[in-house]
């Protein structure tokens, strides 16, 4: 059973299309993230569900109702915003409480609804102090928590953490996800943050110029990426892309531009259709599937390179290097006694690669 479904919905910004014939459906239950670079039209889309922008085209379904035309408070939801928004004059429980107020609830009701709130939140010893006592991370608990008594079946998230520190982010990262873990409620979540969104998400919609290039479970979009952005734009560092052509011969075999001491094999990887002709494409490997040292024999794809820049992580150390005139970096242990200079064995298996046309970018 879908809890919103959107359906060919279009929005201009006068002769700008911000959104672009969109078709999406989000099951019940379900945490789906929206992720994007700045202008993508991620927090755009958000706020068409919740109803603070008037779409041009389609139609917005909310618990299969047609809520296209219906005003925010009509359609059911709950939305923390970046700025916690709240009432600066007021408590903690004034803030959580007023709409409720508002609503004409009993006041038994309202006390029930604070105190279930408070508790799963943790806030219970904050509700008599006003936003400009609380720190950071307490505003955007009291942000969530005036979403949560509404007592909703969606919740509309926008960026709610970029305005915290690492800390508080991981921390804050990590509650709701128990807080989605224990109510079962639909959640959308915008995000610039793909380490926000590889952790929370069943589902990651990634978009870009106002358009979704890819919706899928995490694991699906950073295996197999659709296309070079959508690569590009998950994982962390960044994967690696290598510019060259298949040549078809028995096997499939990449050349790499610029020169390469050995014939990568590339028949371990899964082609979407059969390579019958030389096709100039980009070859892409994440920095974690690199081997390094007498294991990277083992493995199909295997050359010699020099180690240029070594950065200690912590538990990991990238290493920054060239093929061919190209930039390559690699994990490694951070155990690991590499030294910028050194000379490496290094090697992956295709397997877990991804190839994508030069022109098109999108994937073999």
């Amino acid at each position: 059973m879908n809890s919103i479904e959107i359906k060919d919905l279009s929005l201009n910004f006068g002769n700008v299309k911000v959104l672009k014939d969109l078709n999406l459906s989000v099951e019940k239950g379900e945490f789906l993230v929206l992720l994007g670079a700045s202008g993508c039209g991620k927090s755009t889309l958000l706020n068409c569900i919740a109803g603070l922008l008037e779409i041009n085209e389609g139609q917005i379904f909310i618990n299969n109702q047609n809520v296209t035309w219906y005003e925010p408070s009509e359609r059911g939801i709950g939305m923390v915003f970046q700025s916690y928004a709240l009432y600066p004059q007021m408590s903690v429980k004034g803030n959580l409480t007023f709409s409720l107020k508002n609503a004409k609830l009993s006041k038994e009701d309202i006390e029930e609804r604070v105190k279930n709130a408070s508790e799963i939140l943790q806030i219970e010893d904050l509700l008599d102090r006003k936003p400009a006592a609380l720190s950071g991370g307490q505003r955007q608990r009291v942000a969530i928590g005036r979403a949560l008594v509404r007592d909703v079946e969606v919740f509309l998230f926008d960026e709610p953490l970029s305005n915290l520190d690492a800390k508080l982010r991981t921390e804050l990262r990590v509650e709701i996800k128990r807080l989605h873990q224990k109510l079962d409620n639909t959640m959308i979540y915008v995000t610039h943050d793909q380490i926000e969104a590889m952790t929370l998400a069943n589902r990651i919609a990634i978009m870009r110029d106002g358009l979704i290039l890819q919706l899928d479970k995490p694991k699906t979009i950073y295996n197999y990426p659709v296309n070079k952005y959508v690569a590009e734009f998950i994982g962390s560092p960044s994967m690696n892309f290598l510019k060259g052509k298949i040549v078809p011969n028995k096997i499939p075999v990449f050349k790499l531009e610029g020169g390469w001491c050995e014939t990568p094999d590339l028949s371990n990887y899964k082609f979407k259709e059969d390579i019958k002709e030389e096709r100039q494409i980009w070859l892409g490997v994440r920095p974690e599937s690199i081997v390094v040292g007498d294991e990277a024999e083992k493995f199909p794809v295997k050359f010699n390179l020099e180690a240029e820049v070594v950065e200690p992580m912590g538990a990991d150390t990238l290493v920054w290097s060239q093929i061919g005139g190209q930039e390559f970096h690699f994990i490694v242990d951070g155990n690991s006694t590499i030294n910028s200079g050194d000379s490496l064995r290094v090697g992956f298996d295709p397997v877990h690669s991804s190839i994508f046309d030069l022109d098109s970018e999108d994937r073999l």
